[in-house]
């Protein structure tokens, strides 16, 4: 399984997801703006991993500072803030940091440096840990001598390692059940495609690219025992903010009768919304849609919406499942007793 993040003493080491499958390259943070980046260009993406890489950029910031500085933590925490809207880890961890920093007050920097370090080392090892926390919780709900269609990636690459989707489908073939895997491609990023099929290939487990417009008729076809997908921000009613396209993803389970499981860590969960229709939806690129690996396929000068998240309504969503353990409806007394 492939390390998707990593400390070293020369910088944060990451792979470039926007590399793969076709290559595998690692490009080097040396300063937190060159972190903020590689957050921005989707260098790393998924909401666990965000949260990760987030936190060692602070730690990053930290390291190039001769003395302590709350304006210039403050500077720092800001431009990784800036990078993407939608997903809820990432300020997470940012605030983490930022306590972990008005604790140290007093101490020498010396020792600030290494305890920020430290901390963001320790984010890393627990988000491994919380995915397969994940993983057997959710082993039980995938069918066994079925197929598991997922969106996106919610994977190692999403996540320190392991995943929070397909931990569950990990889970379940390590507990011996017989399962395959269909990945959508997930336009206009395919993620699904070049990203969840490349991780599932290198595990040897079985799995099939679909284009997202055959989840309808697959799903119809009684071969389907699941939809798994990840999460990037879920709401404290059960509205879950995920790659655009789950949402339809979930209407079509529902309407043929089929499991939707959310799988996310806690830290996705945003209490503070009442709903998912205060998430805020991330904008990108119009050439993201009209151009592939830097291939025109659309006409020049076409008018382009690009969101990059939608927000599944809480009704359509079966289960969300946490390392905590697994949360159904109703959502708003579920997903608080996880937290309390």
């Amino acid at each position: 399984m492939v390390e998707t993040i990593q400390w070293t003493a020369g910088g944060v080491v990451l792979i470039d997801q926007t590399r793969l499958p076709r290559e595998q390259v690692f490009v080097t943070c040396r300063t937190y703006a060159e972190v903020a980046e590689a957050i921005r260009a989707m260098v790393v993406r998924g909401a666990p991993a965000i949260g990760v890489v987030a936190a060692m950029g602070v730690a990053l910031g930290v390291q190039a500072m001769p003395a302590p500085d709350d304006a210039q933590l403050a500077g720092i925490c800001d431009t990784l803030a800036r990078t993407r809207p939608t997903a809820v880890n990432l300020f997470w961890a940012i605030d983490r940091m930022k306590r972990l920093w008005e604790s140290l007050r007093g101490r020498s920097m010396e020792e600030i440096r290494k305890r920020m370090v430290a901390e963001a080392q320790l984010i890393k090892a627990e988000d491994i840990a919380i995915n397969q926390a994940i993983g057997r919780h959710g082993a039980s709900l995938v069918p066994d001598g079925k197929t598991v269609l997922t969106h996106c990636n919610a994977g190692a690459l999403a996540t320190a390692g392991y995943g929070t989707a397909l931990g569950m489908i990990r889970a379940a073939v390590a507990a011996g059940k017989q399962i395959d895997v269909f990945a959508d491609e997930t336009r206009p990023f395919l993620q699904g495609a070049r990203l969840t099929v490349w991780e599932l290939q290198q595990d040897g487990i079985p799995t099939t690219l679909i284009t997202d417009s055959m989840a309808g008729h697959f799903l119809k076809s009684g071969r389907i025992g699941c939809v798994a997908v990840g999460a990037d921000r879920i709401a404290a009613n059960g509205d879950v903010a995920n790659k655009v396209g789950t949402y339809s993803l979930a209407v079509l389970a529902k309407e043929n009768g089929v499991p939707f499981y959310v799988a996310a860590p806690v830290s996705t969960l945003d209490l503070t919304l009442e709903s998912g229709d205060r998430i805020p939806i991330e904008q990108r690129a119009p050439a993201e849609v009209t151009h592939v690996f830097g291939v025109p396929v659309a006409p020049e000068g076409v008018a382009v919406e690009n969101p990059a998240f939608d927000v599944t309504p809480h009704r359509y969503v079966s289960a969300i499942i946490t390392e905590r353990g697994v949360a159904r409806p109703p959502y708003t007394e579920s997903l608080r007793a996880l937290v309390t």
